[in-house]
């Protein structure tokens, strides 16, 4: 059984004893949430600084408070693990930020930490000490809802490294930057794209320039172009069970309740050789077998882009080996036969449309990326290439502000009625959206006053208990309809 020692020694990647190039830490803080699941993710933004650090020769090394696989797990004994990779974090009770404790009493729900136990962390964050203490420490955040969680880590980190720069970038530091300055604890709060910045991040707090200026490196000239970029750190990572994979960046469409094209500007692509260079990298040299795409857009332009993969990998000796699941919703309009078919033979195993509702007239407030005729014919093709309805799911968007619930009954049954699994996928208000005005105005909590307020188990934009029971009904419509596969 590994130690914590041997742990960290695992998890840190080209140890150069060269006083001269700095050692730098990045670290995946805990989730402080009402519920939390293994859902195929990992930190790529920060696994992708990594890998672009490391490439110039400088230590790098990876603490993850979410690792499932940390040697302590082990010990305590065997970790659930699903046949797709998935799996529960662990989990305590916690309290939430003190501002919102009025609040929340009277929604009852328990809130937890989900991650390794504090005590682990800081055991490895010692052990580091002892090693290699780090010169500069790079902390990546998710949901802005988690906010909590990324202050704690920060707390522990700053125990154990008083005198330690500690920089914050992500999802909630880009959304929420002044919140994150104000309660994070880190000393820089950064937003946008990591690529962009993180030479200057690393020269200001170390003095060493990653890429020294007499060499010609494209990389770093171009800091956008995704095809230059190495791949995401990902054998950093305790234990691959599976390997979450972006073939692009940003999203064609500028939907209201969504923050994809404020955090990313325009939609940027990567070939479908670079691509497939990557599975094949994952799985011959690591043994992955699971993939899950998070793109926004991955069927977007499919004869250039997923139709090419999609034949690469098939052609490939490993092809049979592989499965793939696509947990972020695909564009209806883009499911042709073609594609369907494609995706059927290269194993593909989860499929979410972007459905959002089946009020298809003119009058409904969701955006229109999709009539009723193509979502039928996009089941059709789906079924016909041999999906079933417990692979096959339409996200149906709940408790937006204002909506009539009535209509997502309606959406749910027509849903089933086509063959398919409807999947409730709550509305959490998120700044700097079109629908965020809105929300605030239509919620039952002080959103601007705190992230924990946007959580989506919080239903923060129904408006009354009446609106919590229907929900509750919805709930048990779709459990009953999967209990019935």
């Amino acid at each position: 059984m590994a130690t914590p020692s041997q742990h960290l020694a695992t998890n840190t990647l080209h140890k150069i004893k060269n006083s001269n190039k700095p050692h730098i830490l990045c670290v995946n803080p805990w989730i402080h949430d009402f519920a939390a699941f293994d859902f195929w993710a990992k930190p790529l933004g920060l696994l992708q600084l990594a890998a672009i650090i490391r490439e110039s020769g400088v230590s790098v090394t990876f603490l993850d408070c979410l690792d499932r696989f940390h040697p302590e797990a082990l010990r305590k004994g065997k970790v659930k693990l699903l046949g797709d990779g998935r799996g529960p974090f662990r989990k305590k009770s916690v309290k939430p930020p003190s501002q919102t404790l009025p609040d929340l009493q009277s929604t009852g729900k328990r809130f937890f930490r989900y991650g390794i136990e504090p005590e682990w962390f800081y055991k490895d964050l010692v052990d580091l000490k002892k090693a290699n203490p780090p010169d500069l420490i790079l902390v990546t955040s998710m949901m802005t809802y988690w906010a909590s969680g990324v202050s704690e880590t920060i707390s522990v980190v700053k125990k154990v490294f008083p005198d330690t720069p500690v920089v914050l970038g992500g999802i909630y530091a880009s959304l929420c930057r002044e919140h994150a300055e104000k309660h994070s604890l880190a000393d820089q709060v950064v937003t946008g794209t990591g690529e962009e910045v993180i030479q200057d991040i690393v020269k200001e707090y170390t003095g060493y320039c990653i890429t020294p200026e007499k060499e010609s490196n494209h990389r770093f000239q171009q800091p956008t172009d995704l095809e230059n970029l190495p791949f995401p750190a990902l054998d950093l990572v305790s234990r691959l069970t599976y390997a979450p994979i972006l073939t692009s960046r940003g999203c064609p469409f500028s939907c209201d309740y969504c923050a994809s094209s404020f955090l990313e500007k325009s939609l940027r692509r990567r070939s479908s050789e670079k691509v497939f260079q990557e599975i094949a990298h994952w799985h011959l040299n690591y043994g992955v077998k699971i993939f899950a795409f998070y793109d926004d857009a991955l069927l977007i332009q499919p004869e250039k882009y997923i139709l090419p993969l999609l034949e690469k990998i098939l052609c490939s000796s490993f092809s049979s080996d592989l499965s793939f699941h696509t947990p972020n919703a695909l564009h209806i309009r883009q499911i042709t036969r073609e594609v369907t078919e494609m995706m059927y033979r290269t194993g593909f195993k989860t499929i979410r449309l972007g459905l959002e509702t089946t009020d298809f007239s003119p009058s409904a407030r969701a955006d229109k990326k999709v009539r009723k005729e193509e979502f039928h014919n996009a089941v059709r093709m789906l079924k016909k290439a041999g999906f079933t309805e417990e692979q096959t799911g339409a996200y149906l968007l709940c408790a937006l502000p204002g909506q009539d619930l009535d209509d997502v009954e309606s959406s749910i049954k027509l849903v089933k009625q086509s063959g398919i699994t409807p999947v409730l996928a709550y509305y959490t208000p998120i700044p700097h959206t079109p629908m965020w005005k809105e929300a605030v105005r239509n919620s039952r909590f002080d959103l601007e006053k705190d992230p924990l307020f946007t959580n989506n188990a919080l239903m923060p934009c129904l408006k009354d208990e009446s609106e919590m029971d229907k929900i509750l009904q919805l709930k048990k419509m779709t459990s009953f309809i999967s209990s019935q596969k």
